[in-house]
């Protein structure tokens, strides 16, 4: 089956109001664009979950999307903080946010619940932890084979989740290499799943390297051609991370005008993720193109 679409129709068809959205990639293949996205279509009441909280959070609350965040970190990778965030949580400024936090680990064994259809997980490193007093959501149970009582998640089971890779074949069979996330747990944990990818190849491409197929096509709703989906993130291969953006980033959130004033020029200003890149001009790649790196190729040859 042929899953490819455009990334509003992908959006427009799978996400409604007040859903639980999983945006997941970790450090690089960040499904950017697709944040954007929704913003663009003006979705409101969501709970977004995501273990590595960044700049995309500060954009979505300041754009009214979100009424609740379920996560482990949250921060402006190494440019500082999230300003609307801090706002909301410390100030209820300008309304409160649910947020609901676990470590990375208990992150990663909510989505192994989910993606396992069990209704929680155990996890060892929550012993000593505030967390617990903190989360109602952490709780224990009984070692049926007599140790210690054990503490464990519930299950996280998305209605949507969103994540971006390198590229995938029209079926939606999605390949990924460099530092990978949960974005295999969480595609497998959800209801639905679209995929951004940097390019869509031929079905023979995917065929000639399986291993590094980390979703196959029957977990996958949508796949969408999107080039560059990931910024200002990193993408392995293909981009650096706009560290530059970051910076400027942290100074601009400080200020709830300059921020939405951002959003009007940038997201709801553009039409598409395309404008929005076009937007920034064709000399600012250059500085983010990075240097080829191949690997051993594989011998994956069987029987004549």
């Amino acid at each position: 089956m042929d899953k490819r679409t455009s990334l509003s129709e992908a959006v427009a068809e799978h996400i409604r109001d007040g859903q639980l959205v999983a945006i997941e990639g970790f450090g690089h293949l960040v499904p950017v664009a697709a944040a954007h996205e929704i913003i663009r279509q003006g979705f409101r009441d969501l709970t977004l979950a995501r273990m590595t909280g960044d700049v995309m959070i500060d954009q979505l609350l300041a754009a009214g999307c979100l009424k609740g965040v379920i996560g482990s970190f949250v921060g402006n990778s190494s440019a500082g903080s999230l300003h609307e965030l801090r706002r909301r949580v410390e100030n209820s400024d300008p309304v409160p946010l649910d947020l609901e936090e676990y470590s990375h680990g208990g992150m990663v064994c909510r989505y192994l619940a989910g993606a396992s259809k069990l209704p929680f997980y155990p996890i060892n490193s929550y012993r000593g932890s505030d967390l617990v007093a903190l989360n109602g959501k952490i709780r224990s149970v009984k070692d049926p084979y007599g140790g210690e009582e054990i503490h464990v998640v519930p299950a996280l089971n998305p209605d949507v989740t969103i994540i971006h890779a390198q590229r995938a074949d029209r079926a939606g069979n999605i390949q990924a290499w460099g530092i990978l996330g949960v974005q295999a747990e969480a595609a497998f944990a959800a209801r639905r799943v679209i995929v951004t990818v940097e390019e869509i190849v031929d079905d023979g491409v995917i065929r000639s390297d399986p291993n590094r197929t980390i979703v196959p096509s029957h977990v996958v709703d949508a796949v969408v051609h999107c080039p560059r989906g990931a910024h200002p993130h990193s993408v392995q291969g293909y981009y650096d991370r706009d560290d530059g953006f970051s910076r400027r980033w942290s100074e601009l959130a400080r200020d709830p005008r300059r921020l939405r004033d951002w959003l009007q020029e940038n997201i709801h200003g553009t039409r598409d993720h395309a404008e929005y890149i076009a937007r920034l001009g064709p000399d600012y790649w250059d500085r983010l193109q990075v240097e080829a790196a191949f690997s051993v190729p594989v011998n994956y040859g069987g029987r004549k």
